[in-house]
């Protein structure tokens, strides 16, 4: 470890309640959160979160209790993610957007002692709340919640006084089969994380950064939220993005930071921005992460904003910065940067042998920001963290001789296709590049003969007009080897996405598998 990130770490605050506290002394009256009309202070946070706290212990909620919050962003989400800190609970973020099922099986994964609804922002947690049975109250200052039942059989989890050992968050990842995933991520994962990433994107105090980035998953919660108020500067918060809603940021609250994924800035470019030009924003910073980006949204969203759009790569196992591009040195490729200051990586091959540089293999990281565990799954943990704090992303990576990481794809989305690999990512970014092509996911499906198909599910923009798939194919084939070419290309109004933008491809994987039934047994539609 270098002695600078040995010095950051002994810098950093054991607790993510410290946030508030430290800006409140520093700064009380600069703005900490913004939504709708509301303005709050970093007084005014760090009151709230107090009386937040106060309230949580009166409920019942004791140290190493689960406090699971039902939200959407909002100002409400935040104070109690910090009360939760303050008391030692952790906080199981869930997006109130999810299914019934879906919000049922976290909840008894997690076994909380208590679960909050941000009722006043979002009607999805307001149903969540009355299916659940959950009583209206008011947090001082801040407006209704609603708080579920005390459950009795909740047994508290042991707390640890040092900040690297003591969970702050258990985060679900995004998932359409099987059990549900807790990642738990400790004050120190996501305080490294806030205190490095806002250092990398020379964050000022005097910065406005959009927080519409779902809270709910760490991207929005470290980088984005934690990162924004860890430099003191003011976070603007959304419960969903709209483009219009973005362009009104940008044009009446003069934002400096704006963080998206790839799917927000696809639906930007087709937006009417009248006379305005987003080239005459404030705007000083703009990336993209949480999917991959492919090099033609890149050229199109820079000449939109005539600005660089920075790329990063991460996994909420991480907390989940891994590497990003940065602020000084902008790239003209898709690179998602080198490694973060503080994280070592590696590039194995299937043996676990370091590869030359310039070759693809399977990207191992180590650092202060990788996760504890997989809570109450030490099997699971077991599999992608070793007893060296080497976890395995199971994505596929190259780097060039100046750090530079590229995605190949993932070792689980891995199509293989007589004999051949085909990552999905390549197969996107060629569709991607067709001008009627807003975004694009590529899974593999089982052949009769035991080989891989590769099928491809495409949005198109309604302003090109009717496109003949003939003429997509016909697009690809100038493009791909033959082996790498749809075997179909299915037309979507919308992508399946999680509240990230993130597209589900295993629902997409199942509709594949569904359409070659069909297709066999046209008699079974």
């Amino acid at each position: 470890m270098s002695a600078q990130t040995e010095a950051l770490l002994s810098s950093l605050p054991q607790r993510l309640s410290d946030i508030p506290l430290r800006w409140a002394t520093l700064a009380p009256e600069r703005v900490a959160l913004a939504e709708g009309t509301v303005r709050f202070t970093y007084r005014q946070l760090a009151d709230a979160v107090d009386h937040a706290a106060a309230q949580l212990r009166e409920s019942g909620l004791r140290p190493g209790d689960r406090l699971m919050i039902l939200a959407e962003n909002c100002i409400a989400q935040v104070v109690l993610i910090f009360a939760a800190a303050r008391i030692d609970a952790w906080a199981v973020n869930v997006n109130a957007r999810l299914s019934d099922c879906e919000v049922d099986a976290i909840r008894e994964h997690s076994r909380p002692r208590r679960v909050v609804y941000t009722v006043g922002v979002s009607p999805e947690a307001q149903a969540h709340a009355s299916r659940h049975g959950a009583a209206l109250i008011r947090l001082p200052g801040v407006g209704d919640i609603a708080l579920g039942k005390l459950d009795e059989t909740c047994i508290p989890e042991p707390v640890q006084a040092d900040g690297k050992d003591q969970v702050a968050a258990l985060i679900y990842t995004t998932g359409t089969t099987g059990q549900p995933k807790g990642v738990m991520l400790t004050h120190r994962n996501l305080l490294f994380i806030a205190a490095t990433s806002s250092r990398v994107r020379g964050l000022l105090p005097s910065d406005r950064a959009y927080g519409v980035l779902p809270i709910t998953h760490v991207f929005g919660l470290a980088s984005v939220a934690l990162g924004t108020l860890y430099a003191g500067a003011s976070l603007y918060l959304a419960a969903r993005y709209t483009p219009g809603a973005l362009i009104d940021a940008l044009r009446n609250e003069g934002l400096t930071i704006v963080q998206g994924v790839p799917a927000m800035y696809a639906r930007l470019l087709d937006y009417n921005f009248g006379a305005w030009n987003p080239a005459d924003s404030r705007l000083r910073f703009i990336y993209a992460g949480g999917s991959p980006l492919d090099q033609t949204l890149k050229d199109q969203v820079e000449r939109l904003f005539g600005r660089p759009l920075h790329n990063g790569y991460g996994m909420t196992e991480s907390s989940p910065t891994i590497s990003q591009t940065r602020i000084e040195a902008p790239r003209r490729d898709t690179s998602v940067g080198s490694a973060i200051p503080g994280v070592d990586i590696r590039i194995v091959d299937a043996a676990g042998a370091d590869i030359p540089e310039g070759e693809a293999g399977e990207l191992w990281v180590r650092g202060p920001n990788v996760m504890k565990g997989y809570y109450r799954d030490p099997d699971l943990t077991a599999q992608v963290l070793d007893k060296d704090g080497w976890l395995n992303t199971g994505d596929i990576v190259r780097q060039d001789s100046e750090g530079a990481l590229f995605l190949v794809g993932r070792t689980k989305e891995l199509i293989i296709r007589s004999g051949f690999n085909v990552y999905p990512v390549e197969v996107e970014a060629a569709l991607n590049a067709h001008p009627a092509v807003i975004q694009s996911a590529v899974v593999g499906r089982q052949a009769e003969d035991g080989n891989e198909e590769v099928v491809a599910f495409v949005e198109l923009d309604p302003a090109s007009g009717p496109v003949d798939l003939k003429a997509l194919h016909a697009w690809l084939e100038t493009r791909l080897s033959p082996y790498k070419r749809p075997a179909r290309i299915v037309v979507m109004d919308a992508m399946p996405a999680a509240a990230t933008g993130k597209i589900l491809k295993g629902r997409l994987k199942e509709l594949a598998q569904q359409l070659r039934k069909e297709e066999l047994h046209p008699e079974s539609r």
